[in-house]
């Protein structure tokens, strides 16, 4: 063995210090507290923006060419997506889905675009700042940030508020909010009860993405970490265990935008009614 891959050996990272650096974050300044809101993870930003813009783009490209006549490959994808969140708000939301449906639509298309993102390699990035001669922290998946996923559950949040004010008026939502469901005369319950409802949907929706991405995303870097041993069952178990993971992922991926997409009908269906 040289001098320099001595070095090289010497120098490289434990199992843990790989994972911590991959799980780190491109942020304004570290976070020393468990809560920081002067803190903004720069790269969940960039990426959340990217696969926005990404999304309406694609919506536009299909709207655009969308024809009447016999539809090609790209256009019957889209109108089956359309159709299956049509459907979908159809059934949940009884009422006026000017608003809702398109809103499902883009919350959908948006979140997968986010999960996707899950299935660039590890390194890829860390590689390229690597050769670019920056050592930096970056993660790609929005939806592995906690902060990312609870912020698009605040969004869900503030429209069930808004709707359920819009439906019922707004002495008609905070008489439901005092007196649903045991009666004016156990006011104080009622409103304890309530609020608890509206921060455990919030804070449910929020999690459950979060928690699956992550948990996938760990996955990820641990099968990575089979390729470090410089060993023939190494490399043979990565490319096995990565390609069975990344295909099973893929349910995740599309699984995980559908139960968003749901869970987002179901609470604006809510808003819709009364207890």
């Amino acid at each position: 063995m040289s001098s320099q891959t001595a070095e090289a050996a010497a120098h490289a990272p434990t199992a843990s210090e790989y994972i911590v650096h991959h799980l780190g974050h491109l942020s304004t300044h570290h976070q020393e507290k468990i809560v920081d809101f002067s803190i903004i993870n720069m790269d969940t930003v960039f990426w959340s923006v990217a696969m926005g813009v990404v999304a309406c783009f694609f919506m536009w490209m299909a709207a655009r060419r969308a024809t009447s006549g016999v539809p090609g490959r790209f256009q019957a994808f889209v109108e089956m997506i359309v159709e299956m969140v049509e459907d979908q708000s159809k059934a949940i939301v009884h009422g006026d889905r000017t608003f809702i449906a398109p809103l499902a639509l883009t919350v959908f298309v948006w979140v997968a675009l986010m999960n996707s993102l899950d299935f660039l390699p590890v390194d890829l990035f860390s590689g390229i700042f690597r050769l670019m001669g920056i050592d930096i922290h970056h993660r790609v998946v929005p939806t592995a940030d906690l902060n990312g996923t609870l912020g698009m559950s605040l969004g869900v949040l503030a429209l069930m508020l808004y709707y359920g004010i819009k439906i019922k008026g707004l002495g008609g939502w905070l008489h439901e909010l005092f007196a649903a469901p045991f009666g004016i005369w156990l006011a104080p319950f009622n409103l304890l009860l309530n609020i608890i409802e509206y921060l455990a949907k919030a804070v449910s929706l929020g999690m459950r993405l979060f928690g699956n991405m992550y948990a996938g995303e760990l996955l990820f870097l641990l099968i990575a970490l089979l390729g470090s041993t410089a060993t023939a069952f190494g490399f043979i178990g990565q490319v096995i265990a990565g390609s069975a993971w990344a295909i099973f992922h893929i349910l995740i991926v599309f699984l995980q935008a559908f139960i968003f997409m749901m869970l987002t009908l179901v609470y604006m269906g809510q808003a819709h009614e009364g207890h």
